[in-house]
């Protein structure tokens, strides 16, 4: 039988998921031994069972001076700037895609503008953001929108035009109007796609929100792992790593679960 045809029971491929993670923690517990065994006092590398005392304290204990327990209120303020940022993006991605993708005015005037607009670095235009609308919430939210507005546009716009042309001419020909159709046969085959690529563009939203709190916030995940930096306290910056990893994957998780409840004809997806 031919390798491509070949195909792992449900233990060797749960087995096969878990190896790569297992491989990085050997990895990582054979250099933390190898820095710390040279020099007790490493920061580089802490032990995992440091990393672990780490993650309960951060978890569990309040702030001295504010009484607050800071990494679930950095989790609660970054998950808010992420929730809005992603939120407003769809919405106008949704609205955009379904309007250059179905209506050929609506594309001659908007899809070259979009294409430039999605060769702009985001970050770029960070300092221009906190001039143009300070140090507060507003910027990173619209950093976020900005950074993955125009790849959602593109995607959903392209969605639609590969929405079989029949299915147009027959909604045409049952009287259906240009709104019934984007409603009606258009937004319930992109919705699908909407949560797929949303999914896709999580991971650079949360690029653009750690960039943004890195450098004005004061509460969020992101200025979190920046402030302590200086002081070299790498179980603090490990933890949190670790902490937005899982978020992110439980998000993912989520976004998954919610597709496939909504839309089973799609598939499992990926």
């Amino acid at each position: 039988m031919r390798l491509i045809n070949r195909r792992p029971s449900r233990p060797v491929a749960v087995l096969l998921a878990a190896l790569p993670f297992v491989l990085i923690v050997i990895a990582y517990m054979i250099g933390s031994d190898l820095r710390l065994a040279a020099n007790p006092q490493d920061k580089l590398l802490p032990a995992p069972s440091t990393i672990w005392d780490t993650a309960v304290r951060l978890f569990t204990e309040p702030d001295k001076r504010s009484g607050r327990i800071l990494l679930w209120a950095d989790t609660g303020a970054s998950l808010r700037r992420l929730a809005l940022g992603v939120g407003i993006a769809a919405a106008i991605s949704l609205s955009l895609g379904v309007l250059i993708g179905l209506l050929p005015y609506a594309r001659r005037l908007l899809s070259g503008f979009v294409a430039v607009i999605s060769m702009v670095p985001p970050l770029a235009l960070l300092p221009i953001l906190f001039i143009v609308f300070g140090l507060g919430e507003v910027s990173k939210v619209v950093l976020i929108v900005i950074g993955i507005t125009p790849f959602l546009t593109r995607d959903l716009s392209q969605r639609v035009l590969d929405i079989p042309h029949e299915e147009i001419v027959k909604a045409q020909t049952l009287g259906a109007s240009t709104l019934v159709i984007a409603l009606r046969v258009v937004l319930p085959q992109i919705l699908p796609r909407l949560i797929s690529a949303i999914r896709l563009a999580l991971g650079s939203a949360w690029l653009f929100l750690i960039a943004a709190e890195a450098v004005a916030a004061d509460v969020g995940l992101g200025y979190r792992i920046f402030l302590v930096r200086r002081y070299l306290a790498m179980d603090v910056i490990l933890t949190y790593v670790l902490w937005i990893t899982f978020l992110a994957f439980v998000i993912d998780w989520a976004l998954k679960r919610l597709s496939g409840k909504a839309f089973p004809w799609m598939g499992a997806g990926l």
